[in-house]
């Protein structure tokens, strides 16, 4: 265990200073403002429900669903569980870009929230697949850069994401299959 916390370590300071410069330095704390991302969900959200026909008002309601459920276990059962410190209050020398919060670390929310979203996204919109995984990771990311997540909590967050939008579509395969909604 201590070899992995020391890898989890390693890469978080190669991500976080070895890579930091005066770009990522601007960017990064942009990229993790949540309410830069969330605009752009809302509007997505707003388009599908509004514009998308069946489809999108079933995948608009399925994220959103999906997103409390997410937000919900991470934040309530997943952080009381692992209780783990964030890196801005244990590693030295962090490269810290935006507040350190008092929470706990593990899993990071953001992504479990993003890869879920575009994990149920891309289900029902199989083009935007790459799109959305790779907005999913730049905000993951992001979080390392600015400090206060370590790899292993983005991957958590991710995992997480991926497998309650799993669970969750199979559940409306079910229900698809025997009420034909779309």
């Amino acid at each position: 265990m201590e070899f992995l916390q020391k890898a989890d370590e390693s890469i978080f300071r190669f991500i976080n200073t070895g890579l930091a410069n005066p770009l990522t330095d601007r960017l990064m704390p942009f990229i993790t403002e949540r309410n830069n991302w969330f605009i752009f969900y809302v509007l997505i959200w707003i388009f599908l429900f509004f514009k998308g026909g069946r489809k999108g008002k079933i995948s608009a309601v399925m994220v959103l669903i999906l997103i409390f459920i997410c937000d919900q276990f991470s934040e309530n059962v997943l952080k009381a569980i692992f209780q783990r410190i964030r890196p801005c209050h244990t590693v030295a020398d962090v490269h810290l870009l935006v507040g350190c919060t008092e929470s706990f670390s593990f899993p990071s929310i953001h992504a479990v929230n993003n890869f879920a979203a575009a994990a149920m996204f891309s289900y029902f919109y199989k083009d935007m697949k790459n799109f959305l995984f790779s907005g999913a990771f730049i905000v993951s990311i992001s979080r390392i850069f600015c400090g206060v997540h370590y790899p292993s909590d983005i991957i958590g967050g991710a995992i997480t994401g991926i497998l309650f939008a799993a669970l969750l579509i199979y559940i409306w395969k079910k229900v698809n299959s025997k009420l034909k909604i779309i």
